[in-house]
């Protein structure tokens, strides 16, 4: 028997990055940036006016009072998009607009709510300090700095600064084609008339779920049966993908020809994991191409994935992080277990206070795939324990992205702040 954290270890190793495209900006959000990205000119490109107002020379407003402002002279008005042909002197004011550049001669805008126009002149009813009001240039960014660095994840804040570079294209990790096929003559597709003795085919649809929220794309190849030949032929239409999943056929007592069709077509192993559920797991490589045998019931497929496939598939999109996010709570039952194995326990999450609390979802057999419906995350209960009581603190690996934890007061779990174990 193989422990979790051994696997993985040894998947990730044989797990590439993929390699680099060019995309528009617009259709890069939510992938990794695989290009550093260094400023060509400054932003904003010029000092220029953080409000409407009146560009003057502060000196020329000083001790200005409600009672006894300062007079100026409008030179005329700079609305935003232009540049002022002149130059200020003492005494003179440039009506501007926010955005506008800064006139020549002038280092101040006063708000226009200061201010009272007069015909040709303003009154300014308020002293303000040399630069107030003023966006100055490279505020924002400094031409040749570095903006954003390879392995960042591109957020609309990214997308909109790649726009004010004026870069319509960026690079980016490739997302990986990810190939699903499930196994076995009881299987039925979704459209098909049910019969007595069938299944439907969920994986098919869970795992290509798992595969676009975890940044591949899926390739459904639907069902193979039991026979030599379909089997080989629905692999092998596989290997246009750059990873395989398959569900069924890899567990002990399960007939072998899954097996043996794999082991014919490439290198495999095929493990007992210290972990419930998901015990059973193949993986190896066909035609160079990973592939990842995962049980047939359906929440040891998802589990499955979740473990081995999704921090896969985020290393090969170029990820630097490659596990859910993990939080800390307390039972709200007794949760007794097997020893020697991981148990990864569904469960439903509410905040009281300061405090997660984690409640099972109910059953935890393999095949109530409701349970996954309900769980909004995992409690990993470690190897040597055999009974966890209610009101004591686990890690919970966090499924639901709408949950959020409060500030953890805990230290970070033993396997590190990006392990769920």
């Amino acid at each position: 028997m193989i422990l979790v954290e051994e696997a993985l270890q040894h998947i990730l190793q044989e797990i590439p990055r993929l390699g680099i495209e060019r995309l528009p900006i617009l259709r890069a959000r939510g992938r990794v940036l695989a290009e550093d990205i260094r400023a060509t000119r400054s932003i904003p490109p010029w000092d220029n006016s953080a409000m409407d107002g009146y560009a003057v020379r502060s000196t020329d407003i000083q001790g200005a009072t409600r009672a006894n402002p300062a007079v100026l002279r409008v030179l005329g008005d700079l609305p935003a998009g232009r540049v002022f042909p002149g130059q200020g002197g003492p005494g003179q004011a440039v009506r501007i607009m926010t955005g506008a550049p800064i006139p020549d001669g002038f280092d101040t805008v006063v708000q226009v709510e200061e201010t009272e126009k007069d015909g040709e002149r303003v009154r300014v009813f308020t002293p303000l300090e040399k630069g107030k009001n003023i966006r100055f240039c490279g505020e924002d960014v400094k031409a040749g700095e570095m903006v954003m660095e390879a392995g960042e994840i591109l957020r609309p804040a990214h997308m909109g600064m790649l726009a004010s570079l004026q870069r319509s294209m960026v690079s980016v990790y490739q997302q990986p084609r990810v190939a699903i096929l499930s196994t076995g003559d009881e299987l039925l597709e979704i459209d098909e008339p049910w019969e007595a003795g069938k299944i439907v085919n969920s994986n098919s649809y869970s795992l290509a779920g798992l595969v676009e929220e975890a940044g591949g794309i899926p390739l459904q190849l639907g069902i193979a049966k039991d026979r030599p030949e379909e089997l080989s032929a629905r692999i092998r239409e596989g290997l246009v993908a750059d990873l395989l999943v398959t569900s069924g056929g890899v567990s002990v007592g399960d007939y072998d020809l899954v097996k043996r069709m794999l082991n014919e077509l490439g290198q495999m192993n095929f493990w007992k994991v210290a972990m419930r559920p998901g015990q059973p797991l193949a993986f190896g490589r066909i035609s160079g191409k990973p592939l990842f045998g995962l049980p047939g019931n359906p929440v040891s497929a998802m589990v499955s994935f979740e473990q081995f496939v999704r921090p896969s598939i985020l290393k090969m999109c170029g990820h630097k992080h490659l596990f859910r996010p993990v939080c800390r709570a307390l039972l709200r039952e007794d949760v007794p277990k097997k020893a020697g194995l991981v148990h990864f326990i569904r469960c439903r999450l509410t905040v009281q206070g300061e405090m997660v609390w984690a409640t099972t979802t109910g059953e935890q057999g393999s095949g109530i795939l409701s349970s996954m419906v309900k769980a909004q995350g995992l409690v990993v209960l470690p190897r040597e324990k055999t009974l966890a009581r209610a009101g004591e603190e686990v890690n919970v690996m966090i499924l639901d992205p709408s949950f959020f934890p409060p500030p953890r007061r805990s230290p970070p779990p033993s396997g590190g702040e990006d392990s769920p174990l």
